[in-house]
């Protein structure tokens, strides 16, 4: 599959929409064009299931269904789900649906808690996944001669060989810094002077630290964009990284399991949700508990079925992101998901109220004083269970400060989400920094 994007590379702080002819072919569809391809591939994708992998024959026959049950799109809701739990259950390669031989990359997941989930991809799904990537930072306002700083990890995990090769197939230089030392991170960006940077939202802050702490101004690099993924952030979160930064912060979604970054991408120009490249990807959102469709427009759990993957087709994967589906904008053919701001497994019981990550996230950007830097520490008291919000102050705040943000912030937890929670303020770059996914739940609760 060859696209070739072209274009007048973006000024610093435009977010125009790009011409029509600007555009892949695939995103010029017309809707009814684009359900059309839908069909098609879906029916072969389950055909290929079926008939390659020993676990989808057995799920579909105990659930009744058979690839040839599939006469329209919203047929799939008839097949079974796909769970992580599945994948591990197949370690290491029984999820497969080609012979060995077949393969060109491997990734994997970490494994921390169990077997990793590991995914296989032939020539063919790598040249999808550079495309759909490709196609993401062009939504981004990437254009070919751009130069890319990517502090995604590489490895193992897909975020960084996703984005690499996927600005490659652009026609953008790539900088592959991955994460870790921040100050040599800082040190290129100001002197290969990139145009985007791609790496998780937490890290960026971390950076954005770093700038100020060797007394540059983050406002006078040469980025205008930042592709930000791999874990839920909020639109204080992309005020805070675009006030601090003066750049377009716009967010990417995707997952090893379904292919890896550039499933989804926000657009530039509208910043609404990300767009979803159906094409490849065929969406869905669930009820987390009784797992029947929801309409687009109510908040469920998503789940994404691979529509051309070869190595690893996925059916109605379980992705535990909480989201909901709405139409196109920029892109008109092909939905939006709202930006992701928690999961279903991520989700805390606090004495029986439901608190995401997030919504203290919220809170915290919005209370004066305070750096964006945080952390949740789960603990019981008296049998109850009990949370404390660890965040780190600005600079030399003072004493009383210190207490007054404190005591705004257990308040307003109080009022917003409904709890009680303890809150200490610590000193500045006191809580562990992520060169990737930021550990916001820290659970010292004995496990009964």
């Amino acid at each position: 599959m060859t696209t070739t994007y072209g274009g007048v590379p973006s000024a610093r702080g435009a977010g125009t929409a790009p011409a029509a002819d600007d555009l892949s072919p695939a995103e010029r569809l017309s809707v009814d064009e684009l359900r059309a391809r839908q069909l098609e591939r879906l029916q072969w994708t389950l055909r290929h299931a079926y008939e390659n992998v020993p676990l989808y024959r057995r799920k579909f026959d105990d659930a009744g269904v058979h690839p040839d049950d599939c006469r329209r799109l919203e047929d799939l809701a008839e097949f079974p789900f796909t769970t992580k739990q599945d994948l591990r259950d197949g370690y290491p390669f029984g999820m497969f649906a080609v012979p060995r031989r077949d393969v060109r990359r491997i990734h994997a997941s970490s494994g921390t808690t169990g077997k990793p989930t590991v995914v296989g991809y032939t020539e063919a799904d790598l040249d999808v996944w550079a495309e759909t990537m490709a196609r993401s930072i062009h939504a981004a306002g990437g254009r070919p001669g751009h130069t890319v700083h990517i502090s995604y990890g590489y490895g193992l995990f897909t975020g960084g060989l996703g984005a690499h090769y996927g600005a490659e197939k652009l026609g953008c230089t790539v900088v592959p810094a991955s994460g870790g030392m921040t100050a040599r991170q800082v040190q290129i960006i100001h002197d290969f002077r990139p145009e985007i940077i791609m790496v998780t939202p937490s890290y960026m802050l971390t950076l954005l630290d770093e700038f100020e702490r060797q007394g540059i101004d983050p406002r006078t690099t040469s980025l205008t964009t930042g592709i930000f993924g791999a874990e839920p952030w909020t639109e204080q979160m992309r005020r805070e990284i675009e006030g601090r930064m003066d750049i377009h912060a716009v967010d990417v979604y995707g997952l090893s399991e379904v292919m890896g970054p550039g499933v989804s991408q926000e657009c530039v120009e509208t910043k609404d949700g990300l767009h979803i490249w159906e094409d490849h990807f065929y969406p869905e959102v669930v009820d987390p508990i009784e797992g029947h469709v929801l309409p687009d427009g109510r908040t469920g759990e998503l789940l994404f079925t691979s529509l051309t993957k070869q190595a690893l087709p996925i059916i109605r994967y379980r992705t535990r992101d909480l989201t909901a589906l709405r139409p196109g904008t920029a892109r008109p053919a092909f939905r939006r998901m709202d930006k992701v701001t928690g999961r279903s497994d991520d989700m805390i019981i606090l004495r029986g109220v439901n608190v995401f990550p997030t919504q203290i996230e919220e809170i915290v950007l919005g209370t004066e004083g305070l750096a964006p830097h945080f952390q949740l520490r789960l603990s019981r008291k008296n049998r109850m269970d009990h949370m404390t919000v660890l965040v780190e102050a600005l600079g030399d705040t003072a004493a009383d400060r210190r207490a007054a943000a404190a005591a705004d912030i257990a308040l307003r937890v109080k009022d917003g989400v409904g709890v009680s929670v303890d809150v200490e303020v610590v000193d500045s770059e006191s809580l562990e920094r992520s060169v990737g996914k930021i550990r916001r739940v820290i659970d010292e609760r004995p496990k009964d």
